[in-house]
């Protein structure tokens, strides 16, 4: 790369651009005489070498990218438009006659940006320009919320996933080395990993089934062995198939070696289980993507999370002060909670500078620890928290919050006046610290109330408490949230929907385009930097992004029947 200025329009182009253009103007057009160039070669400077031949200047690939992602065009339909299109080629100072590139450099340039580390730079260089301009910055309300990402492989069931993953491995290795692979298999592979594992080819019966997966299990470890040999070279077991193929050979599979020779033994449900679904590999060709569910929605795949500023209204002309701009995005596997985000957003809105002072959140991402860690930042957490689902809470009973805690003597006192009896803080093996409160056996057995606080017989009522910071923030939020004043600020969050709906619809990230998280994290903060290029667009020419769309049927005034 060597580093040149942005190139200036040429004169031709952009005399053909506002003639093509006159009326309604375009996006690209737009932005270019807004923005300038937003993107220097020098923002890329790590991921490309000093020396060699020239090459595309890579602030021009990531405005294409962008583009590329305001439309949904593939690499090959948004190369066609740097070849074809005259308001491309007035965003990226390009001559009517410039030929453009290969849809290839694309992918390459996504490939340098992984490699370099460097996959936030496009999203984060317009957003600091937008800081520049004024039209985004620390202090001021935010909303985030999350949504499913549906991955770019098929759904395999268990014995699918077993076959496809010896097959896989297959490939790669007749790929690789077709004449070693020769010596170790024979032409019974052929026939049975020769075409994708497809379940309607499978055998319906249970024992046939399990018998089945037994034989994949046995080619899994005997392809595995035979890679590691003594003699066969070491980079075959370094192939990207043969490492899936091991890994979930770890988590379906396990062997048993006895007198009677070895067993092979697909896990089930039990002592030898399956690990937990947010570490369970899906699928051989993507080992990032995980299996989870949401409001009784399943999905194989990732979960994105972005966030947004929200601009108040100028009093004089009605329009927003400034655009609604994605401040943050990242990208998870499926199984991550919402919850654990928390935190991280945070410290990624802190490390671009657009730390919000109020952030509106839906309940999954609200916590007692999430709610100091954000005071002390400075934030304001605003959002409803889980309820109480003690059997206390369910019964209609005196929960935690009918208790009195004095933290400084360390005694709680009961809704009947009763005090505890002991009071012990503890550390949990995940790290938590809680209190164990109990009260006296004698006192609770003979309490009018006993039925409403607890059933058990040997032992008085116990609670089990957070430290009294986080106790006493629960507490406040809870009472809080039953009033107008938190429904009115809450209410801001109901618009996060509509960037869900932008989201997918426009810049297509329902489904990833590639495989891998890094991929498909970069393909989210493409699609994000896309989304901000709209609102920008949307924001300069005064055109409203919220158009409720009504059908004709809802447009009737109907009377309601008696």
């Amino acid at each position: 790369m060597q580093p040149k200025p942005w190139p200036e329009v040429p004169a031709a182009t952009a005399r053909v651009a506002r003639a093509a253009f006159r009326r309604d103007g375009a996006l690209a057009i737009r932005l270019r005489d807004e923005l300038g160039g937003w993107y220097e070669d020098g923002d890329f400077g790590g991921v490309y070498p000093v020396r060699g031949k020239p090459g595309i200047s890579p602030a021009q690939l990531a405005v294409v990218t962008v583009l590329q992602f305001t439309e949904d065009l593939t690499d090959r339909q948004a190369a066609d438009a740097v070849r074809g299109r005259v308001d491309w080629k007035y965003c990226l100072g390009l001559e009517l006659e410039d030929e453009g590139f290969g849809f290839t450099v694309l992918s390459g340039f996504r490939d340098r940006l992984l490699a370099g580390g460097a996959e936030r730079v496009m999203f984060d260089a317009l957003l600091a320009r937008l800081a520049e301009l004024g039209l985004v910055g620390a202090g001021g309300r935010q909303r985030t919320d999350s949504t499913h990402v549906l991955g770019r492989i098929r759904d395999l069931n268990r014995l699918e996933l077993a076959g496809e993953s010896v097959r896989a491995a297959l490939e790669a290795l007749a790929a690789a080395a077709p004449d070693w692979l020769g010596t170790v298999i024979g032409s019974s592979w052929q026939r049975v990993y020769g075409q994708r594992i497809d379940d309607l080819r499978l055998p319906e019966g249970q024992a046939a089934r399990e018998e089945l997966a037994v034989q994949y299990g046995r080619d899994g470890y005997y392809l595995l062995g035979q890679v590691h040999a003594p003699g066969v070279p070491g980079w075959l077991a370094g192939l990207p198939a043969v490492r899936a193929l091991r890994l979930v050979w770890i988590q379906q599979f396990y062997r048993e070696i006895s007198a009677g020779g070895e067993k092979v033994i697909w896990r089930q449900a039990g002592e030898h289980g399956l690990p937990p679904g947010r570490a369970r590999i899906v699928s051989p060709y993507d080992l990032d993507a995980r299996y989870s569910e949401k409001h009784g929605r399943g999905w194989t795949g990732y979960k994105v999370y972005l966030s947004e500023s929200l601009a108040a209204d100028d009093p004089e002309t009605g329009r927003p002060r400034a655009p609604q701009v994605i401040t943050n995005v990242d990208t998870t596997r499926a199984a991550v909670a919402d919850v654990a985000m928390t935190t991280p957003v945070h410290d990624q809105m802190q490390a671009s500078a657009v730390t919000p002072g109020e952030h509106v959140v839906d309940s999954g991402f609200m916590s007692g620890d999430g709610l100091i860690a954000a005071r002390l930042r400075g934030i304001t957490l605003v959002g409803p928290l889980l309820a109480d689902r003690s059997a206390q809470a369910r019964a209609g009973g005196h929960t935690i919050a009918s208790f009195a805690v004095d933290f400084g003597r360390q005694q709680v006192t009961c809704p009947r006046g009763a005090v505890s009896s002991r009071w012990a803080p503890f550390t949990r093996g995940d790290g938590v610290q809680l209190i164990n409160v109990q009260f006296p056996a004698r006192t609770c057995r003979a309490c009018p109330d006993k039925g409403k606080c607890t059933t058990a017989v040997r032992t008085g009522r116990q609670l089990t408490l957070r430290p009294r910071e986080i106790h006493e923030a629960v507490m406040a939020a809870r009472a809080a949230q039953d009033t107008q004043e938190f429904q009115d600020r809450y209410r801001a969050r109901a618009g996060v929907e509509g960037t869900m709906a932008q989201a997918t619809h426009v810049t297509g990230i329902r489904r990833a385009r590639y495989t891998g998280l890094a991929k498909t994290r970069l393909e989210h903060l493409a699609a994000a930097t896309a989304i901000n290029c709209i609102r920008l667009d949307a924001w300069y020419a005064g055109k409203p992004l919220d158009r409720t769309r009504t059908t004709h049927l809802q447009r009737l005034n109907l009377t309601p029947a008696a």
